[in-house]
């Protein structure tokens, strides 16, 4: 991998866009990173890492939800090997979880975020124990699943991970921190994918900012006043007070293990996982998942026509949900969001894969998301299109 920044000359237009977001220290940094047929096309940065520091290539945030791919990419990994079926139950894995009927849920179920066990308000008495994997994954076993999954699809932002980091660790017997490393960071030689940072890496955090809001209101706020709205009713039980600004105001966040919403990686660490999912299951020489696997996760199949948590169609399957290239959400992309921001996709067609990992969340607006990634996804794919198939991959460094 080159230490210097890289673009190939047919996505300079990716670069001119990605440039253009970040000047003053105010506007924060991030960095994009792009893979076209298994090989890097783009990995560059650009502004701050926080005030006085910038952003570096080995500079790295947390991207929240974004977590939810490379953890079920994890799975994806054992399944590959046979060790778990998608269609098998989750207590075949994991006795505890068949109380208060939860028999039937199946491992699919999950990554489809149609395990009814989206709640998390209220789940533990103390707040502090919903960064311990160990006490939530419990909790989760012996709770009743929402009826709701019966009908529709309903979010799980945080405990999406935990389920999905306990069935692996049932499985294998080994703790989710150690599979993260052994399933993608050995094999993809990119070690930054971290649930839990150690404290001597954490000198490359990028600090977040500003606090989550939508039209300067706090978000804790609006939660409540969701839950007076019917569509919107559930999406208050699926955070808690505090949660999405955890980062910015203590390192606490940094010792846990949480899957669903505390992952941190660089830009090229996700385009390299995703890479692989977009070149059938190939990147580089490294073969990451059997082609079939990737032709399945790829198929993104109909989910619901609503998310009961989300009031909205993002139809997720196998862990990943249809992602929005430009202004459309489109069935032949996928990936996983994060709030702020930050996020990465595959185009299996195109052979495509972009990240784009950020420190500044949101924009003036709301601080909970924007287009950045998707007005840089539709310039790389338009790049894709144009090029012959037959045509090597070129080169140039940037300054």
């Amino acid at each position: 991998m080159p230490s210097a920044m890289f673009v190939d000359d047919r996505f300079i237009g990716v670069a001119a866009k990605f440039f253009a977001l970040f000047g003053p220290p105010r506007k924060g940094g991030g960095a994009v990173a792009v893979y076209l047929h298994g090989e890097p096309v783009v990995d560059i940065w650009a502004g701050f890492a926080a005030p006085g520091r910038r952003w570096q290539r080995d500079t790295m945030a947390m991207a929240y939800s974004t977590g939810k791919g490379v953890a079920a990419t994890v799975l994806h990994r054992l399944a590959d090997r046979g060790l778990i079926d998608y269609d098998a139950a989750v207590a075949d894995y994991w006795p505890e979880f068949a109380a208060n009927g939860k028999a039937g849920i199946t491992v699919r179920d999950v990554l489809r975020h149609r395990a009814g066990l989206q709640q998390i308000r209220g789940l533990l008495p103390d707040k502090a124990d919903l960064l311990d994997h160990d006490a939530v994954a419990a909790a989760l076993a012996v709770s009743a699943p929402d009826p709701l999954r019966y009908k529709a699809s309903g979010y799980h932002a945080i405990t999406f991970g935990t389920l999905v980091a306990e069935i692996c660790q049932r499985v294998t017997g080994r703790d989710f921190r150690d599979l993260v490393r052994q399933e993608l960071a050995v094999p993809l030689g990119e070690s930054d994918f971290w649930f839990g940072v150690p404290v001597h890496e954490r000198g490359r955090l990028a600090k977040l900012g500003p606090r989550m809001s939508v039209a300067k209101l706090p978000v804790d706020g609006l939660l409540g006043i969701a839950a007076a709205v019917p569509p919107l009713r559930s999406l208050r039980g699926v955070l808690y007070d505090g949660m999405l600004n955890s980062a910015q105001v203590s390192d606490t966040v940094y010792d846990a293990m949480m899957p669903g919403w505390n992952g941190v990686f660089t830009a090229r660490s996700l385009a390299r996982m995703y890479g692989a999912i977009a070149n059938d299951g190939l990147v580089g020489n490294q073969r990451l998942l059997r082609s079939d696997t990737a032709a399945r996760i790829a198929e993104m199949p109909f989910n619901s026509k609503y998310d009961y948590v989300l009031g909205g169609p993002p139809n997720h399957s196998l862990g990943y949900h249809r992602a929005i290239v430009g202004t459309h959400i489109r069935r032949d992309a996928l990936g996983h969001f994060g709030i702020g921001g930050s996020g990465a996709m595959a185009m299996p067609r195109l052979g495509l894969s972009i990240a784009f990992v950020t420190n500044h969340l949101g924009n003036m607006v709301s601080t909970l998301g924007d287009a950045r990634l998707p007005v840089l996804a539709a310039i790389a794919a338009r790049a894709a299109r144009e090029l012959p198939e037959t045509e090597s991959v070129r080169s140039a460094a940037a300054s």
